[in-house]
């Protein structure tokens, strides 16, 4: 019979942070701390946890007793907002270096005299001779060494996530993922890349959606180790021992409708496990799960 365990609910807003805990017996519990109080604690969530359990500061949570912990954070979105994500690298097809930038050439008010655009997340472009029509023809295939050295310039002026964006790569990825596999081999820690993130017709669409993807996951991911790691040691220990422990946290899925993000992680990496409603990341390491797909992409009005 297994044993019944807590299970977790956070959302992690602004000022205050929300935990519904479900006891082992299936009662629910709330409880609710600050979400910024570095002289108490490090993280709000970890807090709550904390203190649901009845364990004091500096002692290991008991992986064991915790069966999931599902997260709604605004992490993303703050970093987003306030443009402090990871340096941002953008690949695209040679001639459309400034297509996210031009965009749909929307405006919020059309009578405006003077347009302010907002910041661009990518702070550098490289154009490859590579070139893919509609149907599938190639035009122009890209040299391996060419696109290598110009990857590994940017890997040495310290970009370390790259978001790749090839005209009709939605229908016909083979220069994206030769694109990718390169970048993962010179040591890019973040490779967005737009037919697995994004498969849109549409250039702009498709590409806003990668840039923020690989603008944004390295912060989710740094947030979901740092939960994560409270329990890592723990896990590790009692895996050890022959005990494995048995904890996910799990982030909440954002809606790509309304304020953000891309929520992609590495594409490439294996063991991809989905939970219905968010993603789930076991304790001994993040296991990448989804991104905005099937034709859903962040509105321009807030991701650029």
């Amino acid at each position: 019979m297994t044993e019944a365990k807590w299970d977790f609910w956070i959302d992690r807003g602004g000022t205050f942070t929300d935990i519904v805990g479900r006891k082992p017996d299936g009662s629910l519990v709330a409880h609710k701390v600050l979400s910024e109080n570095p002289e108490a604690y490090r993280d709000a969530a970890v807090q709550g946890i904390r203190e649901l359990l009845g364990v004091p500061t500096g002692a290991a949570i008991p992986a064991d007793a915790i069966g999931a912990v599902k997260m709604g954070t605004t992490v993303a979105t703050n970093a987003l907002l306030e443009r402090k994500g990871e340096r941002t690298l953008l690949v695209t097809t040679r001639g459309f270096r400034d297509a996210l930038a031009i965009g749909y050439q929307a405006r919020a008010d059309i009578f405006a005299k003077k347009i302010i655009k907002p910041e661009l997340l990518y702070k550098h472009v490289v154009e490859v001779d590579e070139r893919v029509r509609a149907d599938g023809t190639i035009e122009a295939a890209p040299d391996e060494e060419t696109i290598r050295g110009q990857l590994q310039e940017q890997y040495d002026a310290g970009f370390r996530a790259v978001a790749i964006v090839l005209m009709h790569a939605y229908r016909f990825p083979a220069h994206e993922q030769l694109i990718a596999h390169i970048a993962r081999d010179i040591g890019f820690t973040q490779v967005s890349v737009s037919h697995e993130v994004s498969p849109l017709i549409k250039l702009v669409g498709r590409g806003d959606t990668t840039v923020v993807d690989a603008y944004l996951s390295p912060i989710l991911r740094r947030y979901v180790e740092q939960v994560a790691g409270e329990a890592r040691d723990r896990a590790r220990r009692r895996r050890q021992s022959g005990r494995a422990a048995d904890v996910h946290a799990v982030l909440g899925r954002i809606d790509c409708g309304t304020a953000v993000p891309g929520q992609g992680c590495d594409p490439f990496r294996p063991r991809r496990r989905r939970g219905r409603g968010g993603r789930d990341f076991a304790v001994g390491g993040l296991q990448p799960d989804d991104r905005l797909r099937h034709g859903r992409h962040v509105d321009r009005r807030f991701a650029l």
